[in-house]
């Protein structure tokens, strides 16, 4: 079984809405998962009461209110029965063809830590969640949908016990996202893309929802707090750091040097600039390259 768990911000205006859309999308996963909701913030209770699945309001807090990831990851595993937890934003669309990819790479592998990049759409209301609902949202991502960055990276799956000592990163902040794949990689773990099989959803929104907004994000002090946590250095690691892909034929690919091809890739794109203009030929490509994004939907 997987156990998906999270904790939404509170159920109003927009980001209301695409919290909605995201957990429902979540309990159509065949097989169901299990799926915690953590918090109290306004409207949890009732959506987790409305969507059947479980609500457990106590998660501390930092001195700002944000709920602290240790003390998530600690609930959801003491709560839990499965061997593979899976913590998500509560923004992201995730389709069964996620779940498979992750039962996938358990069937291979004792020890990992899944992630996919994300694709950006834009969702403004109440997604009507019939039959052929995860073509038609993938055909909206094919058509106008725009790739995330290979930092943004918003779920993570891994067999029960792998985190056992986790700072007190603030959820939604900057750097806690990075931290859970630096972690990984510093014990050995294999991190695997789903990206080219299975990459999810992201919908947008901005940040009213946040005291401060995306200022406060980026750079307040709970996001230099968590710098801090990191490891104080500004490197993050991101999906240029996965050591596996998942591949169409279920099996796993190695991917050695994933972040060196980027980066000479980046010097070629920012050393050649000057002549690629006169030349006239600027194009997408001086955009940085990312992760291959394979099928949605």
């Amino acid at each position: 079984m997987l156990t998906i768990f999270s904790t939404p911000k509170p159920f109003k205006g927009h980001i209301g809405i695409i919290q909605r859309n995201a957990i429902t999308s979540w309990t159509l996963i065949k097989p169901r998962p299990e799926i915690i909701l953590f918090g109290s913030d306004a409207g949890t209770a009732e959506v987790a009461r409305e969507l059947g699945v479980r609500h457990e309001s106590e998660i501390a807090t930092n001195q700002y209110g944000t709920p602290l990831l240790n003390d998530l990851f600690l609930r959801a595993e003491t709560y839990s029965q499965s061997q593979t937890m899976c913590y998500v934003n509560t923004d992201i669309l995730l389709f069964s063809r996620f779940k498979r990819g992750v039962d996938q790479v358990s069937n291979q592998l004792r020890k990992f830590l899944v992630v996919s990049q994300r694709i950006n759409i834009d969702v403004t209301e109440q997604i009507t969640f019939e039959d052929g609902w995860e073509t038609r949202l993938g055909e909206q991502a094919r058509n106008r949908g725009t790739s995330g960055q290979h930092t943004a990276i918003d779920v993570f799956a891994f067999p029960r016990g792998t985190y056992s000592q986790i700072p007190d990163f603030g959820i939604g902040r900057l750097w806690f996202d990075q931290w859970l794949i630096k972690a990984a990689r510093e014990k050995g773990i294999p991190v695997v893309d789903l990206s080219p099989v299975a990459p999810v959803l992201h919908q947008n929104h901005d940040y009213g929802h946040v005291s401060g907004g995306a200022d406060w994000i980026w750079k307040g002090e709970e996001a230099k707090h968590n710098l801090l946590l990191y490891g104080g250095v500004e490197h993050a690691c991101t999906l240029l750091d996965v050591t596996h892909e998942l591949r169409d034929t279920g099996n796993l690919k190695r991917v050695p040097f994933r972040r060196l091809r980027f980066n000479l890739w980046k010097w070629t794109i920012h050393n050649t600039f000057p002549l690629r203009r006169r030349l006239g030929l600027r194009r997408k490509a001086d955009l940085p390259a990312q992760p291959r994004t394979g099928r949605i939907g």
